[in-house]
């Protein structure tokens, strides 16, 4: 999930200065390669409630994370949009500023569902590399595909096959480029429906007058630095060398990203898991030191029900809280490694009675320092099992489990439930985290 923000839109003029640019290159569009797509969902949530209620279509629409006065919205449609209303405006000052908008409670199982659909879709045009988000997905163009114009031909096929088989309220802006930074940056560019190309064929000169600020990865405080060293335009940005980069963002990171916004195709590099958690604001009826308690339980029994599906044993416990009194404070604890929900709960207990949580707003659980079952060593005097199997404990979480998917959410429970439970308890959407759709069962 994400803040679905744009590029500023390019004027009048933008596409004369873009043909004159190739021009003066000796460049036409028949010899133009893009080695990247990139498809991005337009006002995802807002559009699949839309296409949910066909009544809602060309109305604004703002989602909320729960039906109730104070919420906040998540996520808005471009018809709310217009009125200014976006992620994070409250549900009493979107009402004042569109006094005709629907609020929807956002429905995460129903999210994922629809981009399973769309990966369908997608697919029966052209393989999908990799889901960036729940909304976004890049393809890497093999072949007579990377020639732009049949790029954009199989782009508007897509389209039309989301159109086709999700829902005609699915709309999506699609990006061609060279890296899959600049296809990225393509499609910010025209929103919705857009589509949109960049090579270095017509760099920087098609990125004329955007801020720095709208390139994917540049923050305030990167842009505070970057502004510091003397680089204030996109073309600034576009002439650095690469090692200068490396040096001023501190890391290879740097290096990379300029790479790729010169258009070099730089692969994503592998990474691993080290930590898993979730976290939840508190209902007001778990707003106390046992409600919160017993909300934190759960949530550590969804992230151990994850070790085990995903196959890792976990080496540490972090428990974190907000109050509304002493604002925030965490707690640690290094274990022995393991994916028994039962130890993990009496680990649990002694973390928990460190916390001093007064007044509790909001808790979280981490499991860090992961490792996979494969390089797992079992304790020397733990129940007698060889390498890769589960002792009879495991055994036992992973039937629960089993119950738990096959007969619905909460069949068999270790021992105590939250006086209220959120509806989607360990299995919200989150940026670059998309929920099985195992997880609504569990």
């Amino acid at each position: 999930m994400k803040n679905d923000s744009t590029l500023t839109p390019p004027d009048a003029n933008r596409e004369d200065s873009v043909f004159s640019v190739l021009a003066q290159k000796h460049v036409c569009l028949s010899e133009i390669d893009v080695d990247y797509l990139f498809l991005d969902m337009n006002s995802y949530f807002a559009s699949v409630a839309q296409q949910e209620e066909p009544h809602l279509r060309g109305r604004p629409v703002g989602i909320i994370t729960v039906d109730k006065p104070g919420a906040c919205c998540i996520a808005a449609s471009y018809e709310a949009k217009a009125h200014g209303i976006g992620v994070g405006t409250r549900r009493a000052d979107a009402q004042d500023l569109c006094p005709d908008i629907a609020f929807r409670e956002a429905k995460h199982d129903l999210y994922v569902d629809y981009h399973h659909r769309i990966i369908e879709a997608i697919e029966k045009v052209y393989p999908i590399q990799k889901a960036h988000s729940v909304d976004e997905f890049s393809i890497r163009l093999l072949g007579p595909t990377r020639q732009l114009t049949t790029a954009m031909h199989l782009a508007e096929t897509m389209r039309k096959s989301i159109a086709v088989r999700v829902g005609t309220a699915m709309r999506c802006s699609i990006g061609l480029g060279s890296s899959k930074l600049l296809a990225k940056m393509a499609g910010e560019m025209k929103k919705p429906d857009g589509l949109e190309w960049l090579t270095p064929d017509v760099m920087p000169d098609k990125l004329d007058g955007f801020p720095i600020k709208a390139l994917p990865g540049i923050g305030k405080r990167m842009e505070r630095r970057l502004i510091s060293a003397g680089i204030s335009t996109i073309r600034d940005l576009y002439a650095m060398q690469p090692k200068h980069a490396r040096r001023l963002w501190n890391s290879v990171t740097g290096e990379r990203f300029i790479l790729a916004l010169q258009g070099h195709d730089i692969l994503d590099p592998k990474t691993k898991s080290h930590s898993l958690g979730h976290g939840q604001i508190l209902a007001m009826p778990n707003r106390n030191p046992d409600g919160a308690r017993l909300v934190a339980r759960r949530l550590l029994i969804k992230a151990a029900t994850r070790l085990r599906r995903n196959n890792y044993f976990a080496q540490s416990l972090s428990v974190s809280g907000t109050c509304d009194f002493n604002g925030k404070c965490s707690r640690s604890i290094s274990m022995r490694a393991t994916q028994d929900s039962f130890e993990l709960l009496k680990v649990f207990n002694v973390v928990w009675s460190t916390l001093p949580l007064k007044r509790p707003a909001s808790v979280g659980i981490m499991l860090g320092g992961l490792i996979e079952r494969h390089d797992h060593i079992a304790d020397l005097f733990s129940e007698g099992r060889t390498f890769g199997q589960s002792n009879a404990r495991e055994k036992l979480c992973s039937t629960v489990d089993a119950l738990n998917q096959r007969f619905g959410q909460d069949t068999i429970i270790y021992g105590e439930r939250p006086r209220e439970i959120g509806k989607y308890t360990g299995a919200k959407i989150a940026f670059g985290r998309i929920p099985g759709k195992e997880e609504f069962r569990e």
